[in-house]
């Protein structure tokens, strides 16, 4: 049977039949997937400034660090090279406790992990989210401190996460680094100062000589995002 003269005629296409089965699909979905991303967004483990793991020995930065002032670089040997700052493998904590209070029971639990084999399994306090790249090494080698990032790590009996760490934070660096440039042969010492008490024109002498690029390019999504 024909239509009557002047009635329109509505023809949808074919993939229109799967457009409500797509919609419940992709709202229960919704439903399920937001909540895990705002729980694992505003987890302490990724977010939150003062987030503070127990770890499996305790080691005080505070005393290495600190009072016996050992370099960050000894023990985290590859910053410089690496886009990682390499957790230090238990030989190097022997370096100096295969003598040093050897039967301390901490240092008996580091003992057992050189006999065993198995590595110690260190709680990670900094960490970015996957989207985010960042290289350890092209920032102390142009003289951003790990004072800037990580805090006075050097009066920390336990490490605990001293900034936010997030994009807006970041881009403040990035959009003036000469207010946190220092030389490079002071990037680990964390209670450096600049000489004369003027940042900014210490900051800006070392942009140029370290060659770092203006804002557009330093702030630019490619920076962090590739």
């Amino acid at each position: 049977m024909q239509p009557a003269s002047g009635t329109r005629r509505f023809v949808f296409p074919r993939w229109a039949n799967y457009l409500l089965p797509a919609i419940v699909i992709v709202g229960a979905g919704a439903g399920l997937y937001i909540p895990v991303l705002l729980g694992l967004a505003g987890s302490p483990r990724t977010t939150d400034v003062g987030y503070a793991p127990v770890q499996p020995v305790a080691f005080s930065h505070a005393t290495h660090a600190g009072r016996l002032g050992i370099d960050c670089a000894y023990c985290h040997n590859t910053v410089f090279e690496a886009a990682y700052a390499a957790i230090p493998p238990t030989q190097t904590c022997l370096n100096c406790h295969a003598a040093i209070q050897a039967e301390h029971s901490e240092i008996l639990k580091v003992r057992e992990s050189a006999v065993t084999g198995m590595p110690i399994e260190w709680v990670r306090v900094h960490n970015l989210p996957d989207h985010a790249y960042f290289d350890h090494s092209a920032h102390v080698n142009k003289g951003i401190g790990c004072v800037s990032c990580h805090g006075r790590i050097d009066r920390m009996e336990i490490v605990a996460q001293a900034e936010p760490l997030s994009m807006g934070w970041c881009l403040e660096c990035h959009r003036e680094p000469e207010r946190f440039l220092r030389p490079v042969e002071e990037v680990t010492n964390m209670a450096w100062e600049p000489p004369d008490g003027d940042q900014l024109a210490l900051g800006r002498r070392l942009k140029e000589l370290y060659e770092i690029r203006e804002p557009r390019y330093m702030s630019s999504c490619t920076r962090c995002h590739r």
